[in-house]
């Protein structure tokens, strides 16, 4: 699985970033980025964000 962020609608409130257990999210001018080298495909990035911003593919 991959996960995307839409940059569009993220807001930048750092909730993903908190929540990963992976620390693979950081943000970045802004905007969530996900490190999916790092990511554990847990979805919980996605559970959490309150834009709806995050997705899995």
């Amino acid at each position: 699985m991959t996960v995307i962020v839409d940059k569009e609608k993220c807001t930048g409130c750092e909730t993903c970033v908190d929540e990963c257990p992976a620390a693979a999210i950081t943000i970045v001018d802004e905007k969530a980025t996900v490190n999916n080298d790092l990511c554990v495909d847990c979805g919980s990035c996605v559970d959490v964000c309150p834009a709806e911003a995050i997705t899995m593919e």
